[in-house]
């Protein structure tokens, strides 16, 4: 299962993809043979729940649990198995083979969860994410395309992506490098940029059209939060600038939830919203049930 946001958000926060979509042939492989190394060497007979993290093709472990985790019923939804079940009669000394659950199963579907956050109950809050466990739920979305998969986990976490209109992109500037390619897609997909000084005037020197608004302490007009208020913004990508959060950038995030604008706080998040957006206007929503899915 891979984790869509990068290492620093709580796990739990974090939406995720089975099966992996971005890892290399031989990353997997590593995965595969710690898990089993550390799951030996641990004695565990059941559930084992571990978190790895990948930076330039190194494998790091960054905890091992020998206990189920709130993930379990999602995998098991994800492949068509039901692992509390096997992992309990494991524990209680049947074998593997005679339960017939001796392969890895790679499902032909994506299926991603996404965490579900009570912001609405607490007008003002950041939404911002970080190792902070600040979900209450988790939604699950299933397509053979990838990228339909998410926004399908999008529309049920109450995060619907549009596929047209204007997209409000703000970032730090560690992450104005990255956010070019996030704004000439989001271009080429029909939508119209618009961003505060600093991230306007990257994206205008790498020639992509972008429309200014101001910040709330610039005290000039239109502001972010006129262009929302007026229905003018229909998806939000602001990253935080520092650890603790400018106060305009809170208002405009927590503005988002009050007005009901789609939006994403990372970059992760934002390109995966970009390949859903793709998904969305190139072919069509369709459901499924998952029992449709496993064939059952």
């Amino acid at each position: 299962m891979q984790h869509i946001e990068q290492a620093g958000i709580h796990s739990g926060d974090s939406a995720c993809v089975i099966p992996a979509f971005s890892l290399s042939e031989s990353i997997l492989a590593e995965i595969t043979r710690a898990a089993k190394d550390l799951a030996r060497e641990l004695d565990v007979k059941g559930l084992m729940n571990i978190q790895f993290a990948v930076k330039d093709e190194q494998l790091y472990v960054i905890e091992v649990n020998p206990r189920a985790s709130r993930t379990v019923p999602f995998v098991s939804k994800a492949i068509g198995v039901p692992l509390a079940k096997l992992a309990a009669k494991i524990m209680v000394g049947h074998k593997l083979a005679d339960l017939g659950f001796t392969e890895t199963i790679i499902p032909p579907h994506y299926s991603v969860k996404e965490a579900v956050f009570p912001w609405n109950r607490f007008p003002g809050i950041d939404i911002v994410l970080g190792p902070e466990m600040r979900s209450t739920g988790e939604v699950m979305g299933l397509d053979a395309d990838w990228g339909m998969a998410y926004a399908k986990a999008q529309i049920s976490a109450f995060n619907p992506l549009p596929t047209s209109g204007n997209v409000f992109l703000s970032v730090s500037d560690r992450d104005k490098a990255a956010a070019v390619q996030i704004a000439r897609d989001l271009v080429e997909l029909g939508f119209e940029i618009y961003s505060t000084g600093g991230t306007q005037a990257r994206l205008t020197a790498e020639g992509i059209p972008c429309h200014r608004l101001y910040k709330l302490s610039e005290q000039a007009r239109p502001t972010v939060i006129d262009a929302m208020k007026n229905g003018d913004v229909h998806f939000i990508i602001n990253t935080p600038s520092s650890h603790e959060s400018r106060e305009d950038e809170v208002k405009i995030r927590s503005g988002a939830i009050a007005m009901k604008i789609s939006h994403a706080t990372n970059l992760a998040a934002a390109e995966a919203s970009v390949k859903a957006i793709r998904s969305l206007k190139n072919q069509e929503l369709t459901v499924k049930s998952i029992q449709e899915y496993h064939g059952m």
